[in-house]
């Protein structure tokens, strides 16, 4: 059994730039599900890699594919147990680099450890993160359909 602090997971709809920011002239403002931790903002934690998470946007085909990664239901056909947690916010491809983070579930504690910006392999300095599953499982299914809203 984990004897880590447990962390809280929550998803809000959120937007790239905010209506003042003068860097969205001219850029995608991709609409997306933020992943809050305790709180804490996911994206503006790793804004300086200018990613957004790679959950709640893009066609259907690809939210669900991500939902089932993050619920652990499919293996990524490359990276096995590493995930595209934050891609490119344009077209959210990961041949345009992105940051990938390893999610594992120890009975009911989901853990998300060893983030790192890829394609150069580069270790973030982030988590790990400990979420209960019912919690985990609830917030990573109301991504879905974000960019909708």
């Amino acid at each position: 059994m984990i004897n880590e602090k447990i962390n809280l997971l929550e998803t809000r709809p959120s937007l790239r730039f905010d209506e003042m920011d003068p860097d969205q002239d001219g850029n995608k403002n991709t609409k997306f599900a933020d992943l809050i931790i305790d709180g804490r903002s996911l994206y503006q934690m790793l804004k300086k890699y200018d990613r957004v998470p790679s959950l709640g946007w893009g066609r259907v085909e690809h939210q669900r594919q991500m939902i089932d990664y993050f619920l652990l239901k499919q293996q990524h056909e490359y990276m096995y147990n590493r995930y595209p947690i934050l891609v490119c916010p344009w077209c959210g491809d990961e041949e345009c680099g992105f940051i990938s983070v390893i999610i594992d579930r120890e009975e009911d504690i989901v853990i998300w450890k060893d983030f790192k910006k890829e394609h150069a392999h580069k270790s973030i300095n982030l988590g790990p993160f400990y979420f209960k599953w019912e919690n985990y499982e609830k917030a990573i299914m109301s991504t879905y359909g974000t960019a909708e809203t």
